[in-house]
């Protein structure tokens, strides 16, 4: 038999992200192609190939592509290219994995896609309006252009185990009951790929192990996780609630909305356009990417240092609240995603001075920059150990799909 390759896509409003996988010795899933696709007109295309030791970008011509299924169409065009692909032909991938950013309460768990699947992710699409359509587009096209089985890898199945003090909202219980308004937490496959990590690293059963995850990047999350299950996580009914992010503006006093509705003249349409677009760190200094607001607090800047204070003390509010949830036992904490694994500046303020609570961050250890496998920036002896993992979702939702296909 041939060896099995899955296919992982994220289909977004107006763009196609791809990763190719292959199974190598010992069952082990490894990368072959990865690239990202724009709709519209004269667009500029990523693709590489991997190997074990190297990542090659190929140089490509602008591409016009209308529509999910034009690109997707390329797209399979570049994997059984002689020359930027893998394949020989499309009908060598066995499976296909697709992110699903929201599976509401229809779906506990990642799921082979069947008719019936598709019609509960259509009846989900009010509480996933911006990402949950063009996901389903993308199901839909590829089910026409490959002859395998799909699977739907939700962002929000490994929160399904909030207990319901965890997930409801201070609302009429009614809401909930006709609406599904409650919290649903987002970045669940990051969350519980990291996890797994670190509690391999740690030599613990995952289903024996405490930890806190810190998924940081231009949108952020935390969550605690009791002996392998979800307990409490930050993002709620959409992904806006929470931590401060990029641009969005994470936990408010509700009362601002009617009060800028009131008061500053702007529609429901331009406030959610606010706290989604223009909040966070943008909306703080100006500036949405922690790089550069970094150089700019090194060249002096308060206001740029300001964002950052405000960000990490938010991050500290719940990793302090998350810690106590998990009291007596905490295996771990992790940090993740863009910011979490390369910003040693904000994980050494939201690690400051909390020795008390059996966090003692090494800043001989905590360096900038990426980080390959697990890497400790606690002290030797800490209660608590720091670590720093590498997320990886699209090889999480291959495996996931290897595993459900077969």
């Amino acid at each position: 038999m041939d060896k099995l390759k899955i296919l992982v896509l994220n289909a977004g409003s107006s763009s196609l992200k791809y990763k190719l996988f292959a199974e190598q010795t010992g069952s082990t899933l490894t990368p072959l192609i990865s690239g990202m696709v724009e709709l519209g007109t004269e667009k500029q295309v990523k693709h590489a190939t991997h190997t074990p030791t190297s990542t090659v970008k190929a140089s490509l011509p602008p591409v016009s592509l209308p529509d999910h299924k034009t690109a997707l169409s390329y797209v399979i065009d570049l994997l059984t290219d002689p020359t930027h692909g893998g394949l020989k032909h499309k009908n060598e991938i066995h499976g296909i994995g697709h992110r699903v950013v929201h599976g509401g309460e229809a779906f506990h768990d990642h799921s082979l896609i069947t008719p019936a699947v598709i019609k509960a992710l259509e009846d989900n699409v009010d509480i996933a309006p911006l990402h949950n359509p063009a996901n389903i587009l993308g199901i839909q096209v590829a089910h026409e252009l490959f002859d395998c089985q799909h699977v739907a890898v939700f962002d929000t199945a490994f929160h399904s185990t909030l207990p319901p003090a965890a997930f409801l909202y201070g609302l009429p219980y009614s809401l909930y009951k006709e609406y599904g308004i409650r919290r649903y937490g987002f970045h669940g496959t990051s969350h519980q790929y990291v996890a797994q990590q670190a509690a391999a690293y740690l030599g613990k059963p995952f289903e024996e192990t405490n930890l806190v995850t810190l998924h940081l990047g231009n949108g952020s999350s935390m969550s605690a996780i009791r002996k392998g299950k979800c307990v409490d996580t930050s993002m709620g009914f959409t992904p806006l609630e929470g931590l401060i992010m990029g641009s969005r503006s994470g936990d408010i006093d509700p009362a601002i909305i009617p009060f800028l509705h009131s008061h500053a003249k702007l529609s429901v349409a331009d406030i959610d356009k606010l706290l989604n677009k223009k909040s966070g760190l943008l909306g703080l200094c100006g500036e949405s990417d922690v790089r550069t607001i970094q150089d700019r607090v090194v060249a002096g800047d308060a206001q740029a240092d300001l964002a950052l204070d405000v960000f990490a003390h938010r991050v500290r509010k719940y990793l302090g609240a998350y810690v106590l949830q998990l009291h007596p036992k905490v295996d771990a904490i992790v940090f993740t995603a863009g910011i979490g694994e390369q910003s040693a500046v904000l994980r050494e303020r939201i690690c400051a001075d909390l020795k008390h609570v059996g966090l003692e961050l090494d800043t001989t250890k905590n360096v900038p920059g990426p980080t390959n496998g697990v890497r400790e920036i606690h002290v030797d002896g800490s209660p608590i150990p720091i670590l720093v993992i590498p997320t990886d979702e699209e090889k999480s939702i291959a495996e996931t799909t290897a595993r459900l296909i077969n």
